[in-house]
């Protein structure tokens, strides 16, 4: 499959919904919508939703009771970076090549515009047409509610990025890093999974296989971020290797080197792969967006 078309397609799919679902844009609260719209639409590519997507497909969902959840699940990705670009954390200027939100909007807005995506959220899987959501779903949408807040909370994302935070400019070993990656990136991928993988109706069986294959691409994909971050300092730099440039954070180059953090992020896409091995060609979207993450270059 041409696994740059199907992400393209899915991208377009979950910017339509997210322009949907925003509410609607009132005077006196001008500022903080434009805020949330200039994160929200900074150019990412959709990967948390997209997984939920292609997992609920997978399992054999059909139609677009997923988006509401997928978009969901991009309002809290998307408040977590402009949180984390606030000077207190990141302190970053630019994201994605454009001004961060902070900097456009101030940093009091930027903060409420976090706020704002985050509880969105919640309000939009928990408010949904009843059509969307057949009789006796309740039960299954509150689960799917608790699992997000998991992931994104301090069992989750948050408590990740505070170790991560406490952990700057100290020698840290690779347990901590691991730690680090699998709750501050690793938890929302996961959950992503296992939301589409839950609505679209998977059994045990299923959901188990498809917890692994999360469990892996998760921490698969913050080493890869942690090596393309590591070399495109190198490129700007106009270095060959980013080997003298990987100190500061605590991340997988940091503890063992770029080139075996590399072959790391291999075998962690292997693992994604093979727990999808008893699934059909149902989950080859699955299984290439887990071969897209390690093949993306600076």
């Amino acid at each position: 499959m041409d696994i740059n078309r199907y992400l393209q397609e899915k991208k377009e799919m979950v910017d339509s919904a997210l322009e949907r679902y925003l509410p609607k844009k009132e005077e006196l609260t001008l500022n903080l919508h434009k805020a949330m719209q200039h994160s929200l639409f900074a150019g990412g590519k959709r990967i948390r939703p997209i997984l939920s997507i292609a997992s609920f497909e997978a399992a054999g969902g059909k139609g677009e009771r997923i988006l509401p959840f997928a978009c969901a699940l991009e309002m809290i990705h998307t408040y977590s970076l402009i949180h984390d670009d606030l000077p207190a954390i990141d302190n970053d200027d630019y994201r994605r090549g454009k001004p961060t939100c902070h900097k456009v909007f101030g940093e009091a807005v930027a903060i409420l515009a976090g706020d704002g995506l985050l509880t969105e959220a919640f309000r939009l899987m928990t408010n949904q047409p009843a059509k969307d959501h057949p009789s006796g779903d309740e039960a299954l949408v509150l689960d799917l509610v608790n699992e997000v807040a998991q992931a994104a909370g301090v069992l989750g994302m948050v408590g990740g990025q505070v170790v991560d935070i406490e952990s700057e400019a100290k020698a840290v070993d690779l347990p901590t890093v691991q730690y680090i990656h699998t709750h501050k990136t690793g938890a929302m991928i996961l959950a992503s999974v296992r939301v589409g993988a839950k609505l679209g109706g998977a059994k045990e069986t299923l959901l188990k296989a498809l917890t692994r294959y999360g469990e892996s691409l998760g921490l698969a994909f913050q080493v890869a971020d942690d090596i393309l971050n590591v070399e495109g300092k190198a490129a700007l730099m106009g270095k060959k290797t980013g080997s003298d440039l990987v100190k500061g954070k605590a991340t997988y180059p940091s503890v063992l080197g770029v080139e075996e953090s590399k072959i790391r992020s291999k075998e962690l896409v292997e693992m994604a792969v093979d727990a999808l091995k008893r699934l059909g060609p149902e989950a080859d979207p699955l299984r290439e967006i887990a071969r897209f993450i390690i093949a993306r270059e600076y």
